[in-house]
């Protein structure tokens, strides 16, 4: 199960295309279906699956795997974030801000961390001729 934050303003069903064109993106029916689930307002954690089946709650006819190109899309234009917990379960977090999560195995949610509540104090140096692009932290609960 998912767990939902609404704390930003929805993005109006008609400004949908104007979003998806300024990141680069056709607004396509199946991605305009994607989008409508994702970018309400709520801030969300969501498996390619769990997208899916809420797309087709909607009675939108649209394959898993259009559902990954389109996500995966989503995610190099900048409008999500791919938060991997292990080599099979991998989330698309519509906050692309700097923040960390907590992941519950038992329920399966991830709870958004701000990044402040968090202090890394010392890094390794990367490997030559290589920069640090992002830090992911996971504290996994019991």
């Amino acid at each position: 199960m998912s767990h939902y934050v609404c704390m930003k303003q929805p993005v109006h069903p008609d400004h949908l295309p104007s979003l998806l064109q300024a990141a680069g993106l056709r607004p396509t029916s199946q991605r305009m279906a994607l989008a409508r689930v994702l970018f309400d307002g709520c801030d969300k954690h969501m498996t390619a699956e769990q997208i899916h089946a809420a797309v087709r709650k909607n009675r939108t006819h649209v394959s898993l795997a259009t559902v990954y190109n389109a996500l995966h899309k989503f995610t190099a234009a900048g409008l999500l974030r791919q938060v991997l917990i292990d080599s099979s379960c991998v989330y698309f977090d519509t906050n692309v801000g700097s923040h960390y999560h907590f992941f519950d195995p038992e329920t399966g949610a991830l709870h958004d961390i701000p990044a402040a509540e968090i202090k890394i104090a010392r890094l390794p140096k990367p490997p030559r001729g290589k920069r640090i692009k992002d830090i992911d932290v996971i504290i996994r609960l019991r």
